[in-house]
């Protein structure tokens, strides 16, 4: 995994509304290995507050926890994302 590709799920799991699953479809990376990186790469109290945070009734991290009608990955003003070549900015 490159720099650039760890920047961008440390991003994506980050940001609320961005489940799981987009971070599995575009790195291939399940929940687990989500977790194990945010462990690895932040610091405790910080890997903490994010757990904290996704496992409260804030996040839609979960599929499950999202509205039914949101059937989407990515905001309908966002460029088209191919793969793992994301440009955010």
């Amino acid at each position: 995994m490159t720099e650039r590709e760890l920047d961008r799920i440390i991003e994506m799991a980050w940001e609320d509304r961005t489940p799981f699953e987009a971070i599995a479809y575009q790195f291939d990376l399940p929940e687990k290995e989500v977790i194990k990186v945010m462990r690895k790469h932040l610091k405790r109290s910080s890997f903490n507050l994010w757990r904290k945070r996704v496992n409260s009734g804030v996040s839609k991290k979960h599929l499950k926890k999202r509205n039914p009608e949101i059937d989407r990955f990515k905001c309908s003003r966002q460029k088209l994302i191919s793969g793992n070549k994301i440009s955010k900015r």
